[in-house]
């Protein structure tokens, strides 16, 4: 969806959002015959982006109404278009 919609995400940031959660290919690396240079200098990323997903756990609660802005203008920035789904 998002890269057909001409996203301004870098492609790594496509990579994570397609691969986060495939952790047998960059925790394990499984799959490692099946990847291209690219794809390995990627996980890179992957690797960096995992260490703040949400399954990182913080006591410290966010406040939503405060960094909201933030977060609605970087879907804008990337995003510019509305998505289809």
């Amino acid at each position: 969806v998002a890269k057909e919609k001409q996203t301004t995400l870098p492609s790594a940031g496509l990579f994570i959002i397609r691969y986060h959660s495939f952790y047998t290919l960059h925790k394990s690396e499984a799959y490692e015959h099946l990847v291209n240079d690219e794809d390995r200098e990627n996980m890179k990323w992957l690797k960096v982006f995992n260490i703040y997903d949400l399954y990182s756990k913080s006591k410290v609660r966010i406040n939503v109404e405060e960094v909201e802005p933030y977060y609605i203008s970087l879907i804008n920035k990337y995003f510019p278009t509305k998505l289809k789904w």
